[in-house]
């Protein structure tokens, strides 16, 4: 048993899917279904059943991720206790991106780090605040972007910057319009996130305050193919301005704040409260507050 099988099996264990894993660590999928029966041989245990969907965990698989995330948490803190005495940004780094920003932040992410930290490796994971939260809480992540998250001990927040909610809908339905106020969205279908979400919470708060009945017609957890179903005539969404790309007219979209009254959310920088921070995490969450501020 080695480590490449350990961290092959994790990802493959956290995404459910061998072909996942496989473009997420660059490894040619044959090699890598090696890798795992190599350690399913040496363990006597079946690890993973696949499904029609991808692969499912035994009880032996459960538990042995368990064992993995630790092994890999302390193999991370490893290197990143050696790299603090040079306070250089060395080891491996998970952070969490909401869907709304997810898609602008990624490339300018990655591209810091291939000039300003060549030694450190970063994995990027798209989620929903509630969800980056929990795996931040759980150790699986160790930074993250959330936004108006709920009060945790086990989670340190900075905010970095507060957006104003907005109806996105088609540019030619709305002419001539600058805002809209919220007691008027009872006239527009509305596609948002199922509940939970943080941008649907806030907006249906904020509903049960000023009466008003949300017309929720249809339910999609991906921002891009939720402001795709706005393009295509099927409702409008509520999300922020940082959501929809700058080229707002040739998408054929209009970016409407909401007002009476704005419905604000705030984007934050979240860790854990419970380890200490490396060079790494420092310095990336530098990065993250930079580019956060730059997106609208």
């Amino acid at each position: 048993m080695n480590l490449q099988q350990i961290e092959t099996f994790v990802h493959v264990a956290e995404t459910g899917s061998f072909s996942k894993a496989a473009l997420l660590l660059d490894i040619a999928q044959p090699a890598l279904s090696r890798q795992v029966r190599a350690l399913e041989i040496e363990l006597r245990e079946t690890l993973l059943i696949r499904t029609g969907r991808g692969v499912a965990l035994t009880d032996a698989g459960r538990r042995l991720l368990e064992h993995g995330h630790a092994i890999m948490q302390r193999v991370a803190l490893a290197k990143e206790d050696l790299g603090s005495h040079r306070d250089e940004p060395v080891g491996r780094i998970v952070v969490g991106l909401p869907p709304s920003l997810a898609r602008r932040l990624t490339l300018p992410l990655i591209d810091t780090f291939s000039k300003e930290m060549p030694k450190a490796r970063l994995a990027v994971v798209e989620g929903f605040s509630v969800n980056i939260a929990e795996w931040l809480t759980s150790g699986r992540m160790d930074l993250g972007l959330v936004y108006t998250p709920e009060p945790n001990p086990n989670i340190e927040v900075v905010p970095v910057l507060q957006e104003p909610l907005c109806l996105i809908g088609p540019a030619r339905a709305l002419p001539g319009r600058r805002q809209v106020a919220f007691s008027e969205l009872s006239d527009f279908p509305l596609i948002m996130p199922q509940r939970g979400q943080i941008f649907r919470k806030l907006m249906e708060a904020q509903a049960t305050l000023s009466q008003v009945k949300l017309n929720v017609v249809w339910e999609v957890s991906s921002v891009p193919a939720i402001l795709d179903l706005v393009r295509s005539g099927y409702g409008y969404a509520a999300l922020t301005a940082s959501a929809v790309n700058h080229a707002t007219d040739d998408a054929g979209l209009a970016v409407l704040p909401v007002v009476e009254p704005q419905i604000v959310s705030t984007l934050c920088l979240a860790q854990s409260s419970k380890k200490q921070a490396p060079p790494l995490i420092k310095r990336t969450a530098e990065v993250l507050r930079k580019l956060s501020q730059q997106v609208i």
